[in-house]
C-alpha cells in the first residue's frame, strides 16, 4: 500500500510526462505481481463497486472528528468530494502510530473487499482498526476505494508506454493486452509483462483508432475552403457517414463470438440479435463498426435514445428486441483468418471487409458506405443532408492509411454538422464538483410554454454545466448568490433574468420529463447578455426539433 501511495504522490506532484513515465516504470519494476495487478487496475480506470454506503462513512467520520451533522454537511459542501472530506476530517484524529505494513493486494483482497455485506457497525469497527496510523494519502486511497470512486490522474496511454518500455515490446501490444475484460491477478500480469508480442486472449479486441475533430469554422459558407486548407487535395480522401451509436468490435475466434464497446464493455450477452448471426462469420475475424438500433422500413438508424433502452439491460424480452432491433454497421476489418490487417491500406481492408460481410448475408451485419471525395464543396453539400439521414456528419479517411491505435492526428477526421441551438432562461443553480465545488456552475434552464416567446410560464427543459469561461462562471456565481429567491438544499432558485444560448446534438420525446423532451449533450454556447427573458424560445420550437 505504501509503495502505491508513493506512486500516487509522485504522479500528483508533477506535470512532467517524463517524470510520470519514470515513476510508473519504477513502480511496476519494484511491486510484487499481485500488487502490480491491482495498481494497474486502478491506473487503467477500473472501479470496484461501492463497498460501504455513503451514510456509513459520513457517520464514521462524524464520530471520529466529533462533529455535529450540520457542521459535517458544511465541510462537505465546501470540499465537494465525500472521500476527501472524510479523509481531511479523520486523518487528524489518527494516533500517528505506525500502520501495519501490507501490500496493495492484501489491503484490497484481504481487507476492503471483505467489508461488502457486513453490518455498518462491523464495517466501521474494522475501519477504526485498519486506518490507525495511515498517512493522509493512504487513508484517501482507502476511502476512495470504498466509495467506488478510485481514480488516478494519469492517462491510460502513459501507463501503456511505461509498461511497454519496461517489457521491451511495442506500446500497441500492451494496449491490446489491456483491452477487454480482465481481472487484476498475477496470471494476468504475467501476460501483460510477456515479451511475446503474440500473447493475447482470444476474446480481446484491438485498441480502437479514433478520429480527430475538424473544428467548425466561423463562417459556414467558407468551411469547405477551410477544410481544404487543413486536408489538401480531396482526391486523397474517402468519406463515410458519422453514425451516432456505440463504437464496437465484433469478433469471431475459435468458434466463439464476442462483442466489445470502445469503453471496454463486454456487450456479447446484451446483443443476441448481433452475436447470433455473427456466429456464421468465418473464423479469425474482427470487425470494427457501429452498434445502432435500426428502422428496417425506412432503412435508417433510430435515435440514440432508443439504443439507450438496450444499454445496461441484461434481461431482454421479445418486446425490447422488437422495439429496438440492433444492427452492426461495419466499416473496417482488423483481422481475417487470424491475421492482423491493421498495417494494410484502407482500401485493402475495405475490400477484404466486403468479402467477409457479403459472405455472411445478414441484414443485422452490413457495410457502411464509403465513397471517394471529389470536391470539398460537394462533400459539404452532402454533409448538410446529415440530419435527414439521422447521422452526425461525415468521416474522412486518408487513402492508403493504416489502422492506428488511439487518437492520432492526420489520417482519420470527423466533420460533424453544427449543433442545434435554442435560447433558454437560467432558473436554478447549484455548486459543481471537484475544483468547482465552491462555485455555482450547474445550471437549470427553462423555455416558455406559450405559443410565442414571452407567453405562458417558464418550464424546465434541461441542465448544463459546461461552456462558460472561468471568468464567466465566477461572475455568474456572484450574481446567483445575490439574487437567490429560494433554496432547496444546495439548489437555488434565481431571478429569471439571464438568457443563454444552449447547443446540443439532438432532442427526443421523453415521458420521464415534465417538459416531454430530453436533450443530448447540452452545453452553454454563449451567455446572451444582448437578449431579454422575453426573447427566449418556446417549448413548441423545442418539440419541433424532436426526432421521436
Amino acid at each position: 500500500m505504501k509503495r502505491f501511495a508513493q506512486l500516487y504522490d509522485e504522479l500528483d506532484r508533477t506535470t512532467s510526462t517524463d517524470a510520470k513515465l519514470r515513476a510508473l516504470r519504477s513502480y511496476f519494476e519494484e511491486a510484487p505481481l499481485g500488487d502490480a495487478a491491482w495498481g494497474l487496475s486502478f491506473l487503467a480506470g477500473q472501479k470496484i463497486k461501492r463497498l460501504v454506503q455513503s451514510g456509513t462513512l459520513r457517520e464514521w467520520a462524524r464520530a471520529k472528528a466529533d462533529l455535529s451533522p450540520w457542521l459535517f454537511d458544511e465541510c462537505y459542501a465546501t470540499v465537494g468530494d465525500l472521500a476527501e472530506t472524510v479523509t481531511l476530517l479523520t486523518a487528524s484524529s489518527q494516533s500517528g502510530g505506525e500502520a501495519e505494513e501490507l501490500g496493495l493486494k492484501d489491503w484490497v483482497e484481504g481487507r476492503l473487499l471483505t467489508l461488502r455485506g457486513l453490518a455498518p457497525e462491523l464495517q466501521t469497527a474494522n475501519l477504526d482498526a485498519w486506518t490507525e496510523g495511515l498517512t493522509q494519502t493512504e487513508l484517501f486511497m482507502v476511502i476512495k476505494t470504498l466509495t467506488g470512486g478510485m481514480r488516478i490522474g494519469v492517462s491510460r496511454t502513459l501507463v501503456e508506454r511505461a509498461i511497454a518500455a519496461m517489457v521491451g515490446v511495442d506500446q500497441a501490444v500492451i494496449a491490446r493486452r489491456l483491452m477487454g475484460e480482465w481481472s487484476p491477478t498475477e496470471a494476468f500480469m504475467h501476460r501483460v509483462f510477456s515479451q511475446d508480442p503474440a500473447d493475447a486472449e482470444r476474446s480481446q479486441p484491438y485498441p480502437f483508432f479514433l478520429a480527430s475533430p475538424i473544428l467548425p469554422h466561423e463562417s459556414v459558407e467558407n468551411e469547405p475552403a477551410y477544410v481544404e486548407g487543413e486536408l489538401g487535395d480531396p482526391s486523397r480522401w474517402f468519406a463515410e457517414w458519422k453514425w451516432d451509436g456505440i463504437r464496437g468490435q465484433l469478433i469471431k475466434r475459435e468458434g466463439e463470438v464476442f462483442l466489445w464497446s470502445r469503453k471496454d464493455d463486454n456487450l456479447t450477452e446484451r446483443f443476441p440479435d448481433l452475436t447470433d448471426p455473427a456466429a456464421r462469420l468465418e473464423d479469425g475475424v474482427v470487425l470494427d463498426g457501429e452498434i445502432l438500433c435500426w428502422d428496417f422500413d425506412a432503412w435508417l438508424p433510430l435515435d440514440f435514445g432508443t439504443l439507450q433502452t438496450r444499454i445496461g439491460r441484461k434481461a431482454l424480452g421479445p418486446k425490447i428486441l422488437s422495439d429496438a432491433p440492433a444492427v452492426f454497421l461495419a466499416y473496417d476489418l482488423l483481422e481475417r483468418d487470424g491475421d492482423d490487417l491493421r498495417e494494410q491500406s484502407y482500401e485493402h481492408r475495405r475490400e477484404q471487409l466486403r468479402q467477409v460481410v457479403d459472405a455472411l448475408v445478414s441484414k443485422r451485419v452490413f457495410i457502411d458506405e464509403s465513397f471517394p471525395v471529389e470536391s470539398w464543396r460537394g462533400l459539404e453539400a452532402l454533409r448538410q443532408t446529415s440530419r435527414e439521414r439521422r447521422v452526425e456528419g461525415v468521416m474522412l479517411k486518408r487513402a492508403g492509411s493504416v489502422y492506428q491505435a488511439g487518437r492520432r492526428r492526420g489520417d482519420w477526421w470527423k466533420w460533424k454538422i453544427e449543433p442545434l441551438t435554442i435560447d433558454a432562461v437560467l432558473t436554478y443553480a447549484q455548486p459543481g464538483h471537484g475544483r468547482r465545488a465552491n462555485l455555482m456552475t450547474d445550471y437549470t434552464f427553462g423555455v416558455w410554454d406559450g405559443d410565442e416567446p414571452g407567453q405562458g410560464e417558464l418550464v424546465t427543459v434541461t441542465k448544463a454545466y459546461s461552456g462558460l469561461t472561468d471568468a464567466e462562471f465566477a461572475e455568474m456565481d456572484r450574481w446567483i448568490r445575490k439574487n437567490t429567491i429560494e433554496r432547496f438544499g444546495p439548489v437555488r432558485r434565481v431571478e429569471p433574468v439571464h438568457v443563454f444560448e444552449l447547443a446540443f446534438e439532438g432532442v427526443r420525446a421523453s415521458s420521464r420529463h415534465k417538459s416531454g423532451v430530453a436533450f443530448r449533450f447540452p452545453r452553454m454556447k454563449r451567455w446572451r447578455k444582448d437578449k431579454k427573458v422575453e426573447d427566449a424560445d418556446t417549448l413548441v420550437l423545442v418539440r419541433e426539433m424532436t426526432t421521436v
